[in-house]
C-alpha cells in the first residue's frame, strides 16, 4: 500500500453552487470501475486509496477565482459511500456528515470567500488523507458535498481532484473497511 507514483492516477468532479440559494448540495463520483470488495479464493479484493485531495472554488467561468466581493462561506467534504447522488443547492445535511467524527469523511475543508469578512480567505483543511495513511474506499461512490454558511452572491463552481491508486486488500482489512464504511 506504499505510495508509488507509477500507480497514482486522478479522478475529479465538480458542483455548481447557485447564487443566493441557501443550503447544501452534492456531486457523486461513481467508483465502481475501481472497487471490487469481494475476495475470491486467492484473488484479493480491491479498494481505492485516496492520498491527496485538492479543491478549487471559481467563478461561473470555472477559470477565474471567485470575485473579490463574494461573501459566501461553506463547509466542504468528500464522503465515501454516501450515495446521495447529484443534488442542486438547497438540501440540508444532518448528523456529522461533514465533521471529523464521521468515519466516512475522506477530506473536510472550510472555505471563506474574499468578501466574507471572516478575517481569512480561502480554504482551511480540517481532515485530509496522506501518502503514508491514505483513506481507502471500498464502497462504489464518493460524494463531493457542501453546506453553505453564508449564501454565495454569484454562481460559484466547487471542484475536487483526487490523487488515488487501486490497491489489493486482504480479507480481514476488507471486512473491517466494509463494516466501517456504512452510512
Amino acid at each position: 500500500m506504499a505510495y508509488d507514483i507509477k500507480d497514482v492516477f486522478y479522478l475529479d468532479t465538480s458542483v455548481t453552487i447557485a447564487a443566493t440559494t441557501a443550503g447544501g448540495g452534492s456531486g457523486q463520483l461513481d467508483l465502481s470501475a475501481y472497487i471490487d470488495p469481494i475476495a475470491r479464493g486467492r484473488t484479493k479484493g480491491t479498494g481505492l486509496a485516496i492520498y491527496k485531495v485538492y479543491y478549487t472554488m471559481t467563478d461561473s467561468s470555472a477559470n477565474n477565482p471567485v470575485l473579490a466581493g463574494e461573501t459566501g462561506t461553506a463547509r466542504i467534504a468528500m464522503v465515501a459511500g454516501l450515495g446521495v447522488g447529484d443534488q442542486d443547492t438547497g438540501i440540508a445535511f444532518t448528523g456529522d456528515i461533514m465533521q471529523a467524527s464521521n468515519s466516512l469523511a475522506v477530506s473536510v475543508m472550510d472555505y471563506w470567500a474574499p468578501g466574507s469578512g471572516a478575517g481569512t480567505t480561502g480554504f482551511e483543511t480540517l481532515v485530509k488523507p496522506s501518502e503514508k495513511v491514505p483513506y481507502v474506499i471500498v464502497r462504489d461512490n464518493v460524494c463531493l458535498c457542501y453546506e453553505q454558511g453564508a449564501d454565495f452572491t454569484q454562481e460559484t463552481i466547487l471542484a475536487v481532484r483526487l490523487e488515488c491508486a487501486q490497491i489489493s486488500l486482504d480479507q480481514a482489512t476488507l471486512n473491517q473497511l466494509l463494516r466501517t464504511q456504512t452510512v
